[in-house]
């Protein structure tokens, strides 16, 4: 019987095991992935400019320029606004705590203008050992030999992701649910059952990705979207790769964000890359 989650007919067996880290007990205080990235960011450190646009929050600091997604679920309210400019970028950047998703946003943002600098993404990839690919490419077609036959999950409608149901067990869960996605609650049931978990970096925002790395525990899980930040430290969270952006043209980029653009900076001077952690 055909539920409400999109599904698609594959080859293989979709219980066999999956390549990915085994089950493992995760770092269990709440704050633990924020309290990572915050540590990374350096002293002295300040942002020189940010734009609440439409639909992304953007920050730029130390020559890099970083994105997060405009919330959409609460009314933004910037507490510091006027007063962002200027403030030490770890201040902004531990915005990301909070409970109101428009500091919040800002918070990530800031966090993504150090972390997902181009050079410095890919610097970090290659110290910790990691696999780094800047192709540009979507990390959904990159995976999709990998996820053939199996269970997958993706918390967030991502644009065309309704493909992948072609070669896989594709269950979409939504905050705002679209025609034959499950709404983001029933997670926790789904999550626990999928071989491969895909989760936009927009959880940061809204503090559900602790928990949705716990319930994803025996998969593989890949933390996505412009969102993302490129902090390889991720890894000891649970998650197997990370794809997120880089902007290579600040000063291209940075109007679409001011102006309400959606996803306008792919033709202005930014793309996606990804970073998978070693033994993939």
């Amino acid at each position: 019987m055909k539920t409400s989650a999109q599904t698609g007919a594959a080859g293989g067996n979709p219980s066999a095991p999956v390549a990915a880290r085994a089950a493992h007990p995760l770092p269990s205080p709440f704050w633990a992935v924020y309290d990572m990235l915050a540590s990374g960011l350096p002293e002295g450190a300040r942002v020189d400019a940010f734009a609440a646009g439409i639909s992304w929050f953007g920050v730029r600091a130390g020559g890099g320029l970083g994105l997060a997604m405009s919330p959409r679920e609460t009314p933004v309210r910037i507490g510091p606004a006027g007063r962002v400019a200027g403030s030490p970028l770890h201040e902004i950047a531990a915005l990301a705590r909070s409970w109101d998703f428009g500091e919040a946003a800002l918070g990530v943002a800031a966090l993504n203008a150090h972390y997902n600098q181009p050079a410095r993404a890919r610097a970090s990839a290659e110290a910790a050992g990691c696999v780094f690919s800047g192709t540009g490419a979507s990390v959904f077609s990159r995976m999709l030999p990998r996820i053939a036959g199996h269970r997958v999950a993706v918390v967030g409608h991502f644009r065309g992701i309704e493909d992948l149901a072609r070669v896989c067990k594709l269950t979409i869960l939504e905050r705002r649910p679209q025609p034959g996605d499950l709404p983001d609650p029933a997670c926790e049931a789904v999550l626990p059952e999928s071989d491969y978990v895909f989760i936009t970096g927009s959880t940061l925002i809204n503090k559900t990705l602790p928990r949705l790395l716990e319930l994803a525990r025996g998969a593989f899980v890949c933390l996505a979207g412009p969102t993302t930040p490129l902090a390889p430290g991720l890894f000891k969270f649970g998650v197997n790769l990370l794809a997120g952006l880089v902007v290579e043209n600040p000063d291209e980029v940075w109007p679409a964000v001011q102006e309400g653009g959606g996803h306008a900076f792919f033709e202005r001077g930014a793309r996606m890359v990804q970073i998978e952690s070693p033994g993939q």
